[in-house]
């Protein structure tokens, strides 16, 4: 399948495209025509056999007013003037003819590409596909007589897109995105145990499936579905954490990271709303979003209405400085856009999301931080979790845990859930580590029934005093 094409309308050139927008928004205070291209690719090999195999193209433009906090609206997946016109009359519903606009500046230019053009489904055929995952599904059961079921698969997304805005300016990003897993099942006769790991980015496929990776990926997984074998129960109460580098930085997105998105400030029903400029956490912790990292899931050269990605300090020195911006909730709130504008397709209108979120280095190092432990629970890795926004209150289930006894690692544990609230999770902060990493790139982020992809990461951290759920008193 060769490169898709650019977004065109019938047989309307980008001249005709932008002299529509910039009448059909004359009137608004906001608003862009946002035009996609996109095909996904995913295969999935699953108990010794390809499961399945999908590729999918799809395309569509998305047409949004904006005047004051109210919004329209109107997208199809019909690239056609007669679609785009039945889009306009939507918008027109919101727009006050005559009335004084608040428009903000158009965003700026940037020539910073993060990542290739190309295009991810392309750079191996379907056979090479296959053969790789039965190679990992072989490697993966030949690691250990205990493997009982393995499942890989490999996912690849081309994302084109185009944004038109009223002042006439054209903005486009080809995004490519790559994600690899494979996951262990382990029978020892009594128990079974799960693991899992993963990787991707917007680089080549080829980068990231390397050997050395994806055998990497599958001896992790093994390594944790054979801890999960001698997992005891997991400890109740309140008592010290201590949280590994990088993925567990999904804890500080869910429970810190929405809260610091502009629509939920502005609004007012953030657990941050009011507190800019105020202390909110240890002077150890600094937090940011950071979309310019090259090749990462969570990055973006612009946002989904045109706006450079930054990177964007949200707490600095534990002190509450930034919050992340989209343009509608930036001109309302009288800040600048953070290029954090983004939506999960042509269907969606954008929204505060983060990118790469993650809080930096401290000056403590692990084993420091460790060896302060008289007791606790050193939580590894996370899995799902819940957040309420309004009230930061989090519950999140730990895949792989262990007992702290007198500064060092014991016994590991399962069924352990840390239960906590976010604002005041970030004032428990007692110690942050050296050792910043990021997680793998697997990550993917839902709000308001949409789905992005980000990054997470931290350095090792210990948190005093949380609340853990268990399967032992």
């Amino acid at each position: 399948m060769s490169e898709l094409a650019l977004p065109q309308f019938d047989d309307l050139q980008t001249s005709d495209l932008q002299s529509f927008v910039q009448k059909a928004l004359a009137q608004a205070d906001d608003g862009e025509l946002f035009i996609e291209r996109r095909q996904t690719d995913g295969l999935v090999y699953d108990d010794g056999k390809l499961k399945s195999a999908a590729s999918d193209e799809s395309q569509g433009f998305g047409l949004r007013a904006v005047t004051g906090e109210t919004a329209a609206y109107a997208h199809a997946s019909e690239l056609s003037l007669h679609a785009l016109k039945r889009a306009a009359a939507t918008c027109e519903t919101v727009i006050r003819h005559g009335q004084t606009r608040n428009v903000s500046a158009e965003p700026q230019r940037t020539n910073r590409k993060l990542y290739g053009d190309f295009n991810p489904a392309n750079a191996m055929d379907f056979a090479e596909k296959v053969a790789l995952l039965q190679k990992v599904d072989s490697y993966a059961r030949g690691l250990d007589e205990r493997v009982r079921q393995v499942s890989v698969s490999l996912a690849s997304d081309f994302q084109d897109v185009t944004i038109i805005r009223p002042g006439g300016g054209v903005y486009r990003d080809v995004r490519p995105l790559v994600r690899f897993n494979v996951s262990v099942t382990t029978d020892n006769g009594k128990l079974q145990g799960q693991g899992g790991d993963g990787f991707g980015g917007r680089g080549l496929p080829l980068t990231y499936l390397t050997e050395e990776r994806w055998q990497g990926a599958a001896q992790e997984a093994l390594r944790q579905a054979l801890v999960a074998l001698e997992a005891g129960a997991a400890p109740a109460g309140e008592m010290d954490v201590l949280l590994g580098p990088g993925w567990p930085g999904i804890l500080l997105h869910e429970a810190i990271g929405h809260g610091l998105e502009g629509d939920f400030n502005r609004k007012g029903t953030s657990a941050f709303a009011g507190l800019m400029g105020q202390r909110i956490a240890s002077d150890s912790v600094t937090v940011v979003d950071d979309g310019t990292l090259p090749d990462r899931r969570g990055s973006i050269s612009i946002d989904d209405e045109g706006t450079a990605s930054n990177c964007t300090t949200l707490i600095e020195n534990g002190v509450l400085v930034g919050y992340m911006q989209d343009r509608m909730n930036a001109r309302l709130m009288g800040v600048a856009p953070t290029g954090n504008g983004r939506r999960q397709s042509y269907a969606h209108a954008p929204m505060p999301r983060m990118t790469n979120t993650y809080m930096l280095n401290g000056k403590h190092t692990p084993d420091e931080i460790l060896a302060s432990m008289k007791t606790g629970l050193f939580a590894k890795s996370f899995g799902g979790g819940q957040v309420d926004i309004t009230s930061g209150k989090f519950v999140f289930t730990v895949t792989e845990a262990y007992v702290i006894e007198n500064g060092k690692l014991t016994r590991p544990v399962k069924g352990a859930i840390l239960i906590g609230a976010g604002a005041e999770a970030l004032k428990k902060i007692a110690m942050v580590g050296n050792d910043l990493a990021l997680d793998k790139g697997i990550g993917t982020c839902g709000k308001n029934g949409q789905g992005v992809p980000v990054g997470v990461g931290q350095p090792t951290l210990r948190i005093n005093g949380l609340t853990v759920g268990g399967t032992a008193a």
